[in-house]
């Protein structure tokens, strides 16, 4: 007999530790499909990974956008939540508080919508995957405001595994990694960025998407994890 092909669902999968993630998982028994809001990228992304991966444009911050999405998708068995936000970055005494909304409405709501809409088709037996980040974990300056905002989905988590088992409920906590969410950030700056955060992070560099993606894909694929914060960071949380 067979084995069942398993098809995961990538929320934030055309770029960075989404598209990562794609490339880790597809294989031999394992079926993906990443989804992102620009469809140039998500070509680009698709392209990448030589066709093998599905892909559809959506936009997950649009709760119409995602009840279409997912009520056309059909069943699944995994679901990693890889969109993401930058805002609520800076010194507490000069913070815009509305950028703790705006990061909310740019990654929390559109990964909370993505997994209500879903649940319908999402094997029970499956599983769903948040990424929130290690600043949520650090006592560092200047990152109160994405902490709060990365800080809801590391509370979630373990809640959500209890009252939606016996799906598993997870989340990664990735520290820095090289990937387009600086792309805000001039070249020099952010490689000074990255130089500082190597020389504090005990492994002595920062992190790639990879690295970060053969965690999700622990996760995706290990039957006895739940309700758990698995932070890839280089153990910058315990140095910085």
């Amino acid at each position: 007999m067979s084995k069942k092909i398993e098809h995961t669902v990538i929320v934030g999968g055309s770029s960075g530790i989404g598209l990562a993630t794609a490339r880790k998982l597809l294989g031999p028994g394992m079926k993906v499909t990443i989804t992102g809001r620009n469809p140039e990228k998500l070509e680009s992304a698709s392209h990448s990974l030589g066709g093998a991966a599905e892909m559809a444009a959506f936009d997950a911050a649009r709760p119409e956008e995602v009840r279409r999405f997912f009520g056309d998708l059909g069943p699944f068995d995994h679901l990693v939540l890889a969109a993401s936000g930058g805002k609520g970055l800076g010194p507490f005494e000069t913070l815009d508080l509305a950028d703790i909304g705006g990061g909310v409405d740019e990654k929390v709501r559109p990964q909370l919508s993505c997994l209500q809409a879903a649940l319908p088709t999402l094997d029970k037996n499956g599983s769903v995957t948040f990424i929130s980040a290690v600043s949520a974990q650090l006592s560092a300056p200047g990152v109160a405001g994405i902490a709060a905002v990365n800080g809801m989905l590391l509370t979630v988590a373990p809640i959500l595994a209890v009252e939606l088992k016996p799906l598993r409920v997870n989340v990664v906590a990735p520290g820095v990694i090289d990937t387009p969410w600086w792309d805000f950030l001039p070249e020099e700056q952010r490689q000074a960025i990255f130089a500082d955060y190597a020389g504090k992070t005990p492994v002595g560099r920062i992190g790639r998407a990879e690295d970060v993606a053969s965690a999700i894909a622990f996760l995706v694929s290990n039957g006895f994890m739940t309700g758990q914060v698995l932070t890839c960071d280089g153990g910058l949380r315990f140095a910085a």
